[in-house]
């Protein structure tokens, strides 16, 4: 799909989109990835819109699915449910992505997924899972930085050109003979040979290798710098493949990654080494001094030629110490010292063994780099592999935490809906609900419901909304048994949509090609009634329902008119009813509708509830309407 094809996507979105991305092609490699998050970060695009934009690259239907607003609204709370139970970017994203759709084979699928996800639930260590997962994230890239110190030297313009090609400039600097002046000038230099004139065997600062090696011998930081930039997410992704038992190369990445580490080349330790030694032999120097007895000739040829017979030899003594001590701890074996006291650094000796020194560390260190990036290299594919089966293991947890804590239950595919012991997922946590059982098939197919305010009409339809919604995306629903008919569209209108003469024609305009178009839907109309004419609301209330019932979809009409409708069309209509009041004055209500039942609404009870609430005056008059009632 190009990317100016996609529905609301123009000129200007495109640009911005190919710019984040660098060019389409990216961008549509990223909508395969999931990478819902980074296109949201653009400017002038929401998540919602994200979401619809990838989706529709994915070919999810989503949008033809869901109808309504309301419809959205509760299709995105199932989602925002569901994210809580996710950790990673990867696993947040598929979750946003989930899409209802009428693929048996995609909805057996991910049903048989995460029911076994949510069996495994229960024996894992939740809480640690979660914290080692919020630590892991997509491998990155990182931006390619230039090795400070360190340089590739070829021969001709035309090695250089060839170096260019495979993009190594980004991450060592690459030099000809031409500019070369000194090998001194880098801590490490490169010889990246074609014909390999050139003579330059005894410094200590030079590798060679053939031009024609691997990018990893030649520049092994760029394979480094890769496992370094991610080496938090490889350890973390590597504790938990091993909490969940799963086999890992992981651990063998780590141990070569510390080696790296730990064969770094540290200036520092030698510097220290002849400075501690210089210390060290200053104070035996002391010690040894204060215990030389000189004659009268000795400090006469202090005076005139230096250092006596007996001090030298102890400053050669303790120099000799010294040497061996900085031999023992740098493996160089070299006399930093002056000989006169108090001792002075022979500097230009100290340069060029520093040099000498940390040129041939750096060209071990270099070797033992291009051993590890060689192996790293042949590992790539695999930890990649590895961590991405950790990052979609993220994501069917996510799945499978949010049935377990919901208690889901499989559906049944089927030609009707009905379902036993449900309840709406924002009570379902909650304890000593009431849960419900309802059925819509035909040829009651479209029915109305009546009955108690505040009974439980609106949730009974949320409810029938989210068990669809839920087995079109494939996921177990919060029913104890169910039967689901899979739908082309889903509608749901809220209630108290006052239908006055401005709105009556938009009603007309909206709602009859619903009831035409040939697709198969559930209509759910939450108490769609106040016409300016209360005759002309039952017409055409009763026409609706026909339509819809006709042409073979489902509907529930939440409605006080049934009485008036049943003079234009015969219907099935449900009650939930209100018994009375508890002893805080709460409608005690049986929240499953009784079936062919026209329900009383509840206007005398909550006149009773303020009445008992009430005092004074007050409550006089609500007394005055009660007896209205009763006679």
């Amino acid at each position: 799909m190009e990317l100016r094809n996609i529905n609301g996507v123009g000129e200007r979105m495109a640009q911005r989109i190919e710019s984040e991305f660098g060019d389409e092609d990216a961008f549509l490699k990223a909508a395969l990835n999931y990478e819902v998050d980074r296109l949201a970060r653009i400017e002038g695009i929401s998540q919602r819109r994200a979401v619809e934009i990838i989706n529709e690259v994915l070919g999810n239907p989503t949008q033809k699915f869901l109808k309504t607003e309301r419809a959205i609204q509760l299709y995105e709370d199932i989602i925002k449910k569901i994210l809580e139970h996710a950790s990673t970017d990867y696993a947040q994203n598929r979750v946003l992505l989930l899409s209802p759709t009428k693929d048996l084979q995609k909805i057996h699928k991910r049903m048989n997924t995460v029911l076994e996800a949510k069996k495994s639930i229960g024996k894992l260590p939740r809480d640690e899972i979660q914290n080692l997962l919020k630590r892991i994230n997509h491998l990155e890239v990182p931006r390619p930085r230039v090795e400070p110190g360190q340089a590739l030297l070829v021969e001709s313009k035309k090695d250089y050109e060839v170096l260019l090609e495979r993009d190594l400039h980004r991450h060592i600097s690459i030099i000809t003979l031409d500019e070369l002046e000194s090998l001194q000038e880098y801590e490490l230099v490169v010889y990246a040979y074609n014909e390999g004139f050139l003579d330059i065997d005894d410094a200590a600062n030079l590798a060679m290798m053939p031009l024609d090696v691997a990018d990893s011998e030649l520049v092994p930081g760029k394979v480094l710098f890769y496992y370094q930039h991610n080496q938090e997410i490889l350890e973390n992704a590597a504790k938990l493949r091993e909490m969940l038992g799963w086999s890992s190369t992981l651990p063998d990445v780590m141990g070569i990654l510390d080696s790296v580490k730990s064969n770094r080349v540290d200036e520092d330790s030698f510097n220290r080494a002849v400075d501690e030694a210089k210390e060290v032999a200053e104070e035996k120097m002391k010690v040894a001094i204060k215990m030389v007895e000189l004659s009268g000739q000795e400090v006469l040829d202090l005076l005139n030629q230096g250092l006596p017979g007996k001090i030298k030899d102890i400053l050669d003594d303790v120099l000799e110490e010294a040497r061996q001590e900085i031999y023992t701890r740098t493996g160089c074996s070299f006399n930093p010292f002056l000989a006169k006291y108090p001792l002075e650094l022979d500097e230009e000796e100290m340069d060029r063994v520093r040099k000498q020194e940390m040129g041939r560390q750096h060209l071990k260190a270099f070797e033992y780099r291009v051993k590890a990036a060689k192996e790293l290299a042949q590992l790539q594919d695999k930890v990649e592999r590895e961590v991405k089966e950790v990052l979609e293991f993220d994501y069917q947890f996510a799945l499978g935490s949010f049935a377990h804590e919901y208690d889901l239950q499989k559906p049944t595919i089927s030609d009707e809906f009905s379902f036993e012991e449900a309840i709406h997922l924002d009570l379902a946590l909650s304890g000593n609900i009431q849960r419900i059982s309802y059925q819509l098939q035909k040829p009651d197919n479209v029915v109305l419901l009546t009955g108690a305010n505040s009974g439980g009409k609106t949730t009974l339809l949320e409810t029938l909304a989210q068990i669809s919604i839920l087995t079109q995306m494939g996921l177990p629903v919060p029913a104890r048994g169910a039967r689901v008919k899979l739908i082309d569209e889903l509608y749901f209108f809220s209630k108290k949509r006052a239908l006055d003469a401005g709105a009556f024609e938009s009603f007309l305009r909206n709602f009859i090609p619903i009831a035409t178009q040939e697709t198969d839907k559930l209509v759910l109309l939450d108490e769609l009634e106040a016409i300016t004419e209360l005759e002309a609301a039952v017409k055409i209330i009763s026409c609706f329902m026909d339509l819809i019932r006709e042409s073979g979809s489902h509907a529930i009409i939440v409605t006080h008119l049934a009485r008036e409708i049943f003079k234009y069309t015969q219907v099935r209509v449900d009650g939930i009813e209100a018994s009375g009041l508890d002893e805080e004055y709460n409608l005690i209500v049986d929240r499953t509708p009784r079936m062919d039942y026209l329900a009383r609404s509840t206007p005398e009870l909550i006149l009773r509830r303020v009445y008992e609430k009430s005092d004074g005056k007050v409550k006089g008059i609500y007394g005055k309407m009660l007896e209205l009632f009763k006679s």
